[in-house]
């Protein structure tokens, strides 16, 4: 795993930086010391970590001396604001938001897929999106044996995308439906309980949401196929916590779903999860606080007239692989060098 490492966690009392500070525990990440860093609202919070309790500070730009890893959830604008101080300081940034993913010198990494990438930083390292790390992670296996030329995806995106508060709202929602009460939409776009609706993040010009663009864009440059077609709907569903994918996928060559699946049964961070006569599917319930992405409903594209299609469906914890493991991975990735 190699030595012990400094570690700070910026945005360390929200729903992804919770998990990150679990996740480090959990996976007994080699800690030397570790920094709680958010905003001057949430400073004074004590949080544990292997059983200490450590007050959160406020996070500034003298915040990164003598840290070696900055694991940051704290929204883009804030990833912006704090990077050239964390890099200064000569401290690695791995960072959960979207702002670094796509600039050329930042690697984005999913250490199943790429870990190579991560030690080509110059300072950071970015996380892909939710969505893009739980489809990517039971694609890429398929990529490797046969070439995925064109993906679509719809994807079935839990409250937990929109952060701790729009969990609460799920929850506030639901209970004020049940009750015969006025529903009240404060942080999602529209009301959520006993609902769904097709909109995350703001519409470009084509009609597509930034959502749905991040898993087209940062698929190509994780899986290093720019050539790759993709197209994606994202749907935000009455789920509190793990996205669901449907995956539909064109290969260059043939595949059968028996091919499928034991190239799934192999694969990193997936459980192959694929016995519908038996109810065996995946499931958000099931993902929930797992390391791994559930993958099934592995069948033959029958609108096709050959075997080059496949349909399947995948759930994953966004909080997990999602966002808080997958920086985790990246840390020890770097750490085992």
């Amino acid at each position: 795993m190699g030595r012990a490492k400094s570690v700070a966690v910026v945005g360390v009392t929200g729903a992804v930086g919770i998990e990150m500070l679990e996740t480090l525990e959990k996976r007994n990440f080699p800690v030397s010391s570790i920094k709680l860093l958010a905003s001057s609202r949430s400073a004074g919070k004590k949080l544990k970590f292997k059983g200490e309790e450590i007050t959160v500070e406020e996070l500034t730009e003298n915040s990164f001396k003598g840290i070696d890893y900055a694991l940051f959830s704290a929204g883009g604008s804030t990833s912006e604001a704090f990077a050239k101080a964390c890099v200064d300081a000569g401290c690695v940034m791995i960072d959960n938001s979207s702002a670094f993913r796509m600039v050329d010198t930042v690697p984005l990494v999913i250490p199943e897929i790429n870990p190579e990438d991560a030690f080509k930083h110059q300072g950071i390292i970015a996380n892909p999106n939710c969505t893009t790390a739980i489809m990517a992670v039971a694609v890429y296996p398929l990529h490797k044996a046969k070439k995925v030329r064109r993906l679509i995806a719809s994807t079935y995106q839990a409250a937990s995308g929109g952060g701790a508060p729009a969990m609460q709202e799920l929850i506030d929602q639901s209970r004020a439906v049940l009750e015969g009460r006025p529903v009240e939409v404060k942080v999602m776009a529209q009301r959520i309980a006993f609902n769904l609706f097709p909109h995350i993040d703001a519409f470009k010009e084509n009609g597509y949401t930034k959502e749905e663009l991040k898993m087209v864009n940062e698929t190509r440059k994780i899986m290093h196929a720019p050539e790759m077609l993709i197209s994606c709907t994202s749907v935000r569903v009455p789920v509190l916590r793990a996205h669901s994918e449907s995956l539909n996928l064109e290969f260059e060559e043939e595949i059968t779903p028996e091919e499928a699946r034991a190239i799934i049964a192999k694969a990193p961070g997936v459980q192959l999860c694929d016995n519908p006569a038996e109810k065996v599917y995946p499931m958000p319930v099931d993902a929930t606080g797992k390391y791994d992405v559930l993958v099934g409903r592995i069948r033959q594209d029958i609108s096709r007239n050959d075997k080059k299609g496949l349909e399947m469906f995948v759930s994953g914890d966004q909080l997990l692989k999602g966002a808080a493991l997958n920086a985790v991975q990246i840390a020890e990735v770097l750490n085992s060098k």
